[in-house]
């Protein structure tokens, strides 16, 4: 069993910035690919990138390479997720996600996930 807490969100004027966290109990953490994905209000949730178990990999949308970046701390139990530039389009529930398998863009390969972080950009 893993639990998942993000933290960080808030309200951010465009072209700003915000880390968001994501804690994880359980002493298996580092041996899951984690991921972060985003829905907003009347949209599907989307795939936004992923880091593979050592965080030696990973993967983003096109919509936010370049802009967002993911890290992991595997002795504090956390992914995080920078993110600069950010544009009111990236007002969304962000959530994270963990995999025993390898970095997916489809939420449903993800075992794990967290309760959602609220990120509201104002224009």
């Amino acid at each position: 069993q893993v639990q998942l807490v993000e933290s960080g969100g808030g309200l951010v004027q465009a072209v700003g910035s915000l880390r968001l966290s994501c804690a994880a109990s359980g002493r298996t953490f580092s041996l899951y690919a984690m991921g972060w994905f985003r829905q907003a209000p009347g949209k599907e949730r989307e795939f936004v990138g992923g880091i593979d178990w050592r965080g030696g990999r990973t993967d983003y949308a096109d919509s936010v390479k370049g802009r967002f970046t993911i890290s992991r701390d595997n002795t504090k139990n956390t992914v995080y997720l920078q993110m600069n530039s950010l544009k009111p389009e990236d007002t969304a529930v962000y959530y994270c996600a963990a995999s025993r398998r390898a970095i997916a863009r489809v939420g449903t390969e993800y075992e794990y996930w967290g309760q959602g972080t609220q990120v509201t950009v104002s224009s």
